[in-house]
């Protein structure tokens, strides 16, 4: 098949379904490889970023959908409903970052997380098709786990759960709760560190320096001279 024609058929797809789709699915509708669906699509990223144009094609998992690019979205919020925009308090985003960071994770492993009841905000994020229930824990009560949704990899630019920004380290005292003393003291050793490198490559200097001035003021050897 063409190349544009294969394009063509894709953005119409994509645009046409308005929802994430599968490589799978597009490999039978153009009856193509998967490494040709992704030849094709990434050549349109590209296509779509040199000529600035309003629409992007995103990764989602093994799958792709076609929004809008996010530096575009203030012109079309202002015509859109603002009703339908999402607004997440801190305490939302807060149990978002936990789960998506934590997949698989109970309502009471998330308010052990906080330290508060965090009903109101999972409904919510459950409300924003942001988080979805994604089975039932092994344990007493079966409990249920909770896991981000494509939704959230949309929103916020993800393509996985592998791309999101690596956590600082920290360590848990017996009572649950972050230690930083840890993390402060390795620091203060990491910069007194490279300090002592840093001065100890200043003192060879000097010495070099001073070696170099005694040589050029040492006195040459007078020459003997032989009797006429």
């Amino acid at each position: 098949m063409e190349i544009n024609k294969a394009k063509g058929i894709i953005e119409e797809i994509l645009f046409a379904v308005g929802r994430e789709v599968k490589i799978k699915e597009l490999m039978s509708a153009l009856e193509l490889s998967s490494s040709e669906i992704i030849t094709i699509i990434e050549s349109m990223k590209q296509d779509y970023m040199e000529q600035n144009r309003g629409l992007q094609i995103i990764n989602i998992g093994e799958s792709y959908q076609l929004c809008t690019k996010q530096e575009y979205y203030e012109y079309l919020y202002s015509i859109l409903d603002k009703r339908s925009k999402p607004n997440l308090s801190q305490a939302a985003m807060e149990t978002l970052a936990i789960i998506a960071y934590n997949p698989q994770i109970t309502r009471a492993e998330i308010e052990s997380i906080r330290g508060v009841n965090s009903d109101g905000t999972i409904y919510k994020l459950l409300d924003y098709n942001l988080i979805e229930e994604t089975g039932k824990l092994d344990a007493p009560g079966k409990p249920g786990t909770y896991g981000v949704t494509s939704e959230f990899f949309r929103i916020f630019g993800f393509s996985s759960l592998e791309e999101l920004p690596e956590l600082p380290r920290y360590k848990l005292d017996e009572n649950k709760q972050i230690v930083i003393d840890d993390i402060i003291e390795e620091n203060n050793v990491q910069a007194s560190n490279e300090e002592i490198e840093k001065e100890s490559e200043e003192q060879t200097l000097n010495e070099e320096i001073q070696k170099a001035d005694v040589e050029a003021e040492a006195p040459m050897p007078e020459r003997e001279t032989q009797d006429e």
